[in-house]
């Protein structure tokens, strides 16, 4: 009996105990799964949201608070491409900081890993020069910062420098149309590109004079500031500004051209001082060429990239560059055009031949001119609004009020006008500009690009004559200066409408843009335009003699092709600085296109030199011996090529159809 009781008490402890169990796990566990997941989530998207904010009100501009930012999020990264993601903004970040920022920089002591990244920082600063030493240098530090991010992959950037070959260039893919209606602009770049590689010839020593016609240029060869002089084989008889050049003989006497082509009276001036071309880096590393127009870009990209190819240059084409911004790649690019808005890319930076860099350039120099009520006198065109709108909004930066424009029609009206003795009134209309002008004071660079259209005369409105709007309220005082978009034709009819309208003691100055340079204008033309300033790349001022005859020859006196011959030039000395124009603020280089420096989103601005028309001579604007300075008419360039209406900068662009 006793031993059934007990038997039946186990039983029902046992009953008891399952009960027990199944009651605990049916209420609890629910709880314990559901709560755990659901605050410790929301914290980390709370936290997440919190460091993107950081990074988003920065607006690109590097703090150590931005760095720290990305340093937290890179644990949240959700696989290996949003962690690649992370550490090359990180690196981005870090590299564009200023050194005033780095020697001000304060952190904790538990800030290992930002310690790291400042340690890799310095460990690229310092030996950056020296690949084999970098290389050393960053495998110590992933040794040292094992547990960093970037020592289990280094930024992008550092791996493709660490890939170069073992004398440090990177093997280079050219991207340019060379087949189909842009192969004479590719060729062109190509040809530069190609030259700079293989080395260019050096300027000129300054020229002794042994028997000329005047004892004036003799003198200013011994001036401190020499003029480096080149004489061109000469028609008989032919003179400038009254001398005549066939008596006088020069150290250096070369033929620009093809015999068949007739020369014309030139002798090159610049002075030493007005402005030097960097040489080119002269090395061998291997330089791959693809046709733009072979195969879609992404299947040419992939190709490089197979063929061992670290550095792009290219692609020339708009839409190719618009392209570009599409694909993901891990080659570091330089493309040779602009977007409209543009797009940061840590690994693409865009230099171009635009020509509303060329605008900004000449509202610096105006400003600098102490002119301070410029009017811009622009053909009513998709290309002249753009121009307008650029120097406008780089006057407004440099503190100037509104600026004024008038926009002219075609040869034939103006010569209508003229017949009918209608000048060119100094007034015009307020160019508009956005409010955000100011916001940036480089950034305005991106939307300047070269579009894709032509523009030629033909696309120029025939519906009205010159344009004469006046609107005296917008200005803030009399005109002082009138720069002028115009080819060599056009500005041989608007300099004498200009003169018509006004005064000789009222006269503005004038400054006309590369379009009006051409070569054979002759002498009349340069007479005619006297005391007229205008600009133009380093290559086709004098200042290299030897390189401006050898892009000369090569191209038949094309001033257009030969300034895309100058970009192909500057193309190279920049892809062999890529990694130093992308990292260091401050860069320049004075190249064969213009003094060349580098803007937000990478963009490579241009500043260009300055010539003006003196007593029928060509000098350095910034020369004062005007008695001394030689004339110039250009090299003889055949006129049905010397704006290049296929190209749409109309003689210095690389936008090409």
């Amino acid at each position: 009996m006793l031993p059934s009781i007990f038997v039946r008490f186990k039983t029902v402890l046992v009953y008891t105990a399952l009960l027990s169990t199944m009651i605990i796990a049916g209420c609890t566990m629910p709880e314990r799964q559901g709560q755990p997941t659901s605050q410790p989530q929301d914290k980390i998207s709370a936290e997440i949201n919190r460091y993107q904010a950081i990074i988003d009100a920065a607006h690109n501009q590097p703090s150590l608070d931005v760095i720290r930012a990305y340093i937290a999020l890179e644990p949240h990264a959700t696989d290996e491409a949003g962690r690649q993601k992370n550490i090359d903004e990180t690196w981005q970040v870090l590299t564009h900081l200023s050194p005033q920022q780095l020697s001000e920089l304060v952190i904790n002591a538990d800030e290992y890993t930002l310690q790291g990244w400042l340690d890799l920082l310095n460990a690229y600063q310092t030996n950056r020069q020296d690949l084999d030493k970098l290389r050393s240098a960053i495998h110590d530090w992933q040794i040292r910062y094992s547990n960093n991010p970037a020592a289990r992959s280094l930024p992008t950037e550092l791996q493709h420098m660490l890939q170069k070959s073992k004398d440090g260039h990177a093997t280079i893919g050219l991207f340019l149309p060379l087949s189909g209606q842009a192969k004479v602009f590719g060729e062109a770049i190509r040809q530069g590109f190609l030259d700079a590689q293989k080395g260019l010839p050096k300027p000129s020593l300054p020229a002794n004079v042994s028997d000329s016609g005047s004892n004036d240029t003799t003198n200013a060869a011994r001036t401190q500031n020499t003029d480096v002089t080149t004489a061109v084989s000469t028609p008989e008889g032919e003179s400038v500004a009254g001398t005549s050049v066939t008596n006088t003989s020069v150290t250096r006497t070369t033929p620009l051209a093809d015999e068949t082509n007739q020369l014309s009276s030139t002798e090159i001036s610049a002075t030493t001082a007005s402005s030097t071309i960097n040489d080119a880096p002269v090395n061998d590393p291997a330089v791959k060429v693809y046709d733009t127009n072979s195969q879609p870009l992404a299947n040419l990209l992939a190709q490089a990239e197979q063929d061992g190819v670290t550095l792009v240059v290219g692609p020339l084409l708009k839409p190719n560059v618009e392209q570009l911004v599409q694909v993901e790649t891990p080659l570091n690019i330089l493309a040779l055009n602009e977007l409209d808005a543009p797009q940061v890319r840590p690994n693409i930076c865009y230099f171009s031949l635009s020509p509303e860099d060329e605008a900004k350039s000449a509202a610096i120099h105006i400003w600098q001119q102490q002119k301070r009520n410029p009017l811009i006198l622009i053909p009513r065109t998709d290309l002249g609004s753009r121009v307008a709108k650029a120097f406008a909004k780089e006057w407004q930066k440099l503190g100037g009020q509104a600026v004024l424009q008038q926009t002219f029609g075609t040869t034939g009206e103006m010569r209508q006008s003229m017949n009918r003795g209608v000048g060119i009134r100094m007034s015009g209309t307020r160019v508009p500009v956005s409010a955000s002008v100011t916001d940036s004071a480089q950034g305005n660079i991106s939307q300047d690009d070269i579009s894709q259209s032509n523009i030629s005369q033909n696309n120029i409105s025939q519906n009205n004559t010159n344009a004469q709007v006046i609107s005296p309220s917008s200005a803030n005082g009399p005109v002082d200066a009138v720069y002028i978009v115009a080819t060599a034709d056009e500005l041989s009819i608007i300099k004498p409408m200009i003169d018509m309208a006004i005064s000789s003691r009222k006269k503005p100055a004038l400054y006309a843009n590369s379009r009006s340079n051409k070569s054979g204008t002759g002498p009349d033309f340069r007479l005619e335009m006297d005391g007229m300033q205008f600009s133009d790349i380093p290559l086709l001022t004098g200042t290299n003699v030897p390189l401006m005859q050898q892009a000369a020859k090569k191209f038949t006196n094309d001033y257009s092709l030969m300034r895309l011959y100058a970009m192909g030039i500057d193309a190279w000395s920049l892809a062999n600085q890529f990694t130093q124009m992308q990292q260091e603020s401050g860069f320049r280089l004075n190249g064969a296109s213009g003094e060349l420096s580098v803007t937000d989103n990478c963009i490579i601005s241009r500043q260009l030199p300055w010539m003006q028309f003196s007593n029928g001579r060509i000098t350095p604007e910034n020369s004062n011996r005007v008695e001394n300075s030689t004339g110039t008419d250009g090299i003889n360039n055949p006129d049905n090529v010397n704006d290049s209406d296929n190209v749409n900068n109309s003689g210095q662009s690389n936008a090409v159809q």
